[in-house]
């Protein structure tokens, strides 16, 4: 996998693939380090794979080299340790900025927003040294100036927010390698969407579902019709892909549908693209991710069969729990018994879908017993009978 990532170094889309394949087989995909990598994708543990310095943009064959040839007296301890022991003309401070940017300086201290404003010091106390080094100078009783790491101390800034710090590792890496905006819609991709960008190329005559990151939205201006329509460049767990948005869906959708959000995007293929090869996905309606937990639209399963009930005790847990977890996701039962079952929603019990309420619900009845699932919107209530409705108080549509 390592070799094959390797062989795809530049191309941003084949090696976003093979990495969410590599994670499907249980390999972890660590981001670039500069303690650890290579140029290329490298093997460093039973079932990891360290990221190669070679994919991060700024970042050419000689600056690699060079980083590579100066930890070989020991790993790189600080900003400071490693700008003294690369070659400067290779490894300029935007070199740099794309590493700390990339992650492959987070073993040597602090935050990556810390980094960044200390690199300024950074470089110019490791160019202060560098000159030393090349004029001769000395210490007062002869000896060579000693070398050190921690002069430069990092500055107390705050840490950039998730989106920040994803934002700028795609800036450089082409896509995000320590997390992803969708990670914690991983319910919501897998529940509602039918396609992933790997797929949505693939021509369908039914409606087509794709959870995705809106990561570009470019504004056209029809020819023909003079209206305004988008094309989109979408990204997900899979990769990347691209969508359009015709003049009428787009008046509707230029509200929702904005760079950065995490949408599901609901729309179809053309006919005039049922025989080619790559088919264009056309966006007819959008809605953000994190509304559908919101809307109720996904609830919280528990596996009970007829075999193996829950004990009294283990059941008045479960409840109590949910009860202090209230939001909008219906709490419903999935009741076995033998090949027969019943899927029961609570009436009383809504909860907030959240790790610490899932990781509690597991503990107790484990982990094969409690997942998540689309839940149907419960029925409208029934009408009120003619006899019993309050009488109009004269008011136009007042009851």
């Amino acid at each position: 996998m390592a070799a094959l990532l390797s062989s795809e170094i530049g191309n941003t889309d084949k090696v976003v693939q093979y990495i969410n394949e590599a994670r499907e087989l249980g390999l972890e995909v660590l981001p670039p380090d500069v303690n650890e990598s290579g140029f290329k994708f490298t093997v460093v543990g039973e079932r990891r794979i360290r990221f190669g310095l070679g994919a991060v943009k700024n970042v050419g064959a000689g600056a690699i080299e060079s980083i590579i040839r100066g930890r070989e007296a020991g790993p790189y301890r600080s900003l400071v340790d490693l700008c003294e022991r690369i070659d400067l003309r290779l490894c300029n401070k935007r070199v740099i900025e794309a590493l700390v940017d990339a992650g492959a300086c987070d073993s040597l201290g602090g935050h990556r927003a810390q980094l960044v404003a200390a690199l300024d010091a950074a470089f110019a106390e490791a160019q202060a040294r560098h000159e030393e080094r090349e004029s001769g100078q000395h210490a007062l009783f002869g000896e060579a100036a000693p070398l050190t790491a921690h002069r430069s101390p990092l500055t107390d800034v705050p840490p950039w927010t998730e989106h920040e710090r994803l934002a700028r590792e795609k800036a450089v890496l082409g896509f995000f390698i320590s997390g992803h905006p969708l990670a914690k819609y991983r319910a919501e991709v897998e529940l509602f969407g039918t396609h992933t960008t790997a797929s949505l190329s693939q021509w369908s005559d039914r409606k087509v579902r794709v959870a995705a990151v809106v990561t570009a939205v470019k504004r056209q201006i029809s020819k023909k019709s003079g209206a305004e329509y988008a094309r989109l460049a979408l990204e997900d767990f899979h990769g990347t892909a691209e969508a359009l948005v015709f003049p009428e869906a787009w008046a509707k959708l230029s509200d929702v549908i904005r760079p950065d959000r995490s949408l599901l995007l609901t729309g179809s293929h053309s006919l005039r693209d049922r025989d080619e090869e790559q088919a264009t996905f056309i966006v007819e309606a959008a809605q953000p991710l994190d509304e559908l937990l919101a809307s109720g639209a996904i609830g919280v399963a528990l596996a009970w069969s007829r075999a193996a009930p829950p004990p009294p005790a283990t059941a008045r847990a479960v409840r109590d729990l949910c009860a202090a977890h209230p939001g909008a996701a219906p709490v419903l039962v999935e009741w076995m018994e033998g090949e027969d079952g019943a899927r029961l929603r609570s009436r009383s019990l809504r909860v907030e879908v959240g790790d610490a309420l899932l990781a509690a619900l597991r503990g107790l009845l484990g982990t094969d017993h409690v997942h998540l699932v689309r839940a149907t919107p419960p029925p409208p209530p029934p009408p009120v009978p003619t006899e019993s409705r309050p009488r109009s108080n004269g008011a136009a549509g007042a009851t």
